[in-house]
């Protein structure tokens, strides 16, 4: 499974509905050897200011290179990686999405701007805000027990959704969902992370959530730009590579734990789908290979 974290390698739990938390992108990713393997956070947003060094963030899939300034916003339930290049700065956001609801109460379009996976490079964000100070002094509010401290960081949260909804009016690099859209995504992937292994026919989820398949797939595209299958496919994938790359299952007991009981479509499905059998695809990677020389598609 991929793991599920509070923050990072901190045993997930559930959060409470106040939670926010910030601290400086070196003190998690620093003792990681700046990197962050695959994970997922169930209950909270993740929202990361870049100011110094960058890197490679994988979002379900797909990689984004960031360089500074950079703006990304990783919505809860996110399956995501980064690897940051050493000496990177900035900070990172964890919250809970009852926490931004509340801070956000009198204009609803603002929360719907943190749920979909976005980044915003230096030539989208131009110099109309200094977000690396924004984050600074929602920071010192943080750290600071002094009166007035939990209107302050909604204060300083506040100007942050305004400057993250306006990047999005100003980009229009996709349409923007609606609430109905993005929560019936969010529940269909909660549904996906609990069934994906046994494999229901899409209008098995369609039925759990009260929509038409043609309803789900077309808040999945408009929310994420990709089809509900497409999800549930990249979900397998994403295990698959996990395994592949963490374990020492070999590439039968790893299909068989996904869910296939016929080892060849397993590995043709994670051929169509990676461009490599999973025996190459283990074989290529450079973590682990001192212990998996030899590997092929159905042994170790």
């Amino acid at each position: 499974m991929i793991p599920h974290y509070f923050l990072y390698e901190e045993k997930a739990q559930r959060v409470e509905p106040s939670f926010l938390h910030i601290e400086p992108i070196p003190i998690r990713s620093g003792r990681h050897n700046w990197t962050i393997r695959t994970h997922t956070h169930p209950d909270h947003h993740q929202i990361l200011v870049i100011s110094k060094g960058g890197g490679a963030i994988d979002i379900e899939g797909v990689t984004w290179e960031v360089s500074p300034p950079a703006l990304v916003i990783i919505p809860a339930l996110t399956i995501h990686a980064i690897r940051f290049r050493p000496g990177t700065d900035g900070y990172v956001i964890t919250i809970a999405p009852p926490f931004l609801q509340s801070a956000l109460d009198d204009d609803p379009d603002l929360v719907d701007s943190f749920r979909i996976p976005t980044r915003f490079l230096s030539k989208q964000i131009g110099d109309d805000i200094d977000l690396t100070a924004l984050f600074a002094s929602l920071e010192h509010e943080f750290v600071w027990s002094a009166p007035g401290r939990r209107t302050a960081i909604k204060a300083y949260l506040q100007l942050l959704a305004v400057a993250v909804r306006r990047l999005l009016d100003q980009e229009r690099a996709r349409p923007i969902s609606t609430t109905r859209d993005a929560d019936t995504v969010m529940r269909f992937r909660e549904m996906v992370e609990k069934h994906y292994r046994s494999h229901p026919p899409l209008d098995f989820y369609a039925r759990k959530l009260g929509v038409t398949t043609a309803r789900l797939n077309a808040s999945s595209r408009v929310t994420t730009g990709k089809s509900s299958l497409a999800l549930i496919n990249e979900r397998l994938i994403t295990e698959a590579k996990r395994n592949l790359l963490y374990s020492d299952m070999t590439v039968n007991e790893i299909g068989a734990a996904l869910g296939y009981s016929d080892p060849a479509y397993f590995n043709r499905f994670f051929a169509r789908n990676v461009g490599l059998s999973p025996g190459r695809f283990r074989l290529s990677l450079p973590l682990g290979a001192n212990t998996r020389q030899g590997a092929s598609d159905g042994h170790k």
